[in-house]
């Protein structure tokens, strides 16, 4: 009795498993076991000897092979694993020559026991210490990084940095001008979207006016610079991530440090002094297209005339709120350049660690931008402001 089964893996490779006896199954290979082909499926010969009961030899006939490579080695190995499994006899007689000779060396020097990575157990208590050690670690980095550029930031006032002002021109360009459209795009939504909110709440009450007070009042103190300044951390502080670690990969800032320059004042004081004189202008262009967007659902919809709507805008807006507005976001530019300088310096040496370096600078960004006007909402409750 003899059975066949054939696996067919391209034009030039065939593999076909027979019962030549009681006992024996043939394994018949024929073609180019190498190359861009395919490699033969340990899976049909599994299922030959499951199928097939009282094997006790496994035997090959390569003749018709006429390429074979690393693969084919490692197809009869998983051959020998499974016959090893099954107590079935594995017969390489019939196997190229190069074949036998390297089974025979593979069998010859036995696995390293100790050459895979053992996992180690390790107790709650030991991972809570390494977080709180690896937290200790981060902050005590935050706080020596934030005094390098206090104490950059003084020289720069006294006139004794390694500070170049076309480097700091050029970073105003970047994240100023360049970052007006998505700016306006977002800005633009958000007062659509307040007025809408206080148009749904207000008309009930036949308050349609007071729409202006609420997109004026939200857009100068809160939404613009909050708004502006996750668009700037996303767009600026990533790139600031980015372009640090990236030169540090390169060397760069090795190579800097071995001249006597600064990196802080060279590289991060003037993304840093950039960002914060920009975003007042920034913050000032966001409160306007916000008010806009606002108006234009007010005149639209809410039958609310332009006249009425520019003076109950300009009698809700006070000059503190607008001014709080302009310092928080010049406060928020600092988050940004310092988040993602901070990062950026931490990278490592590799493209993914600049990968994850720029991540970690959004990430750090976007928290310090949303705390801190927490913070400053709470002084201002506090002050009446």
């Amino acid at each position: 009795m003899r059975s066949a089964i054939v696996e067919k893996v391209d034009s030039t490779l065939s593999l076909v498993v027979e019962m030549q006896a009681p006992a024996t199954l043939l394994i018949k290979l024929t073609g180019n076991v190498g190359g861009h082909n395919n490699p033969p499926s340990i899976g049909v010969v599994r299922d030959a000897l499951d199928q097939a009961t009282g094997v006790r030899l496994l035997s090959f006939e390569s003749a018709g092979v006429t390429v074979w490579d690393s693969r084919f080695v490692a197809f009869i190995r998983k051959c020998a694993d499974l016959c090893r499994k099954r107590n079935v006899e594995l017969q390489g007689d019939g196997l190229p020559e190069g074949v036998r000779r390297l089974l025979r060396l593979a069998q010859a020097v036995p696995e390293r026991t100790d050459a895979r990575p053992k996992t180690v157990k390790t107790h709650i208590l030991q991972k809570l210490g390494e977080s709180a050690i690896q937290a200790m670690l981060g902050a005590t980095e935050l706080f020596r990084f934030l005094g390098e550029n206090l104490a950059a930031l003084a020289n720069l006032l006294r006139g004794r940095t390694q500070f170049r002002w076309s480097d700091a021109l050029l970073v105003m360009q970047e994240c100023g001008p360049q970052a007006l459209g998505i700016i306006a795009m977002i800005n633009f939504l958000v007062g659509l979207i307040l007025a809408f909110v206080g148009a749904t709440e207000l008309t009930r009450f036949g308050a349609s006016i007071y729409v202006a007070d609420l997109v004026g009042i939200a857009s100068v103190r809160e939404m613009a610079c909050i708004m502006t300044g996750i668009i700037l951390c996303g767009r600026t502080g990533a790139a600031f991530a980015a372009q640090l670690g990236t030169m540090k990969v390169n060397e760069e800032i090795s190579a800097l440090e071995t001249f006597g320059i600064s990196p802080v004042e060279f590289l991060v004081l003037p993304r840093m002094v950039a960002l914060m004189l920009v975003m007042p202008f920034l913050c000032a262009f966001a409160d306007l297209i916000s008010i806009a967007g606002g108006f234009i659902v007010s005149v639209c919809m809410l039958d609310v005339s332009a006249t009425e709507y520019l003076a109950r805008t300009v009698q809700a807006i006070q000059l503190k709120s607008f001014l709080l507005g302009i310092g928080k976001g010049s406060f928020f530019g600092f988050l940004v350049a310092y988040s993602g300088c901070l990062r950026g310096i931490q990278s490592g040496y590799s493209a993914a660690d600049v990968g994850k370096a720029t991540t970690r600078a959004v990430v750090t960004g976007i928290t310090a931008i949303i705390a801190s006007d927490g913070i400053f909402a709470v002084l201002c409750h506090a002050l009446q402001i």
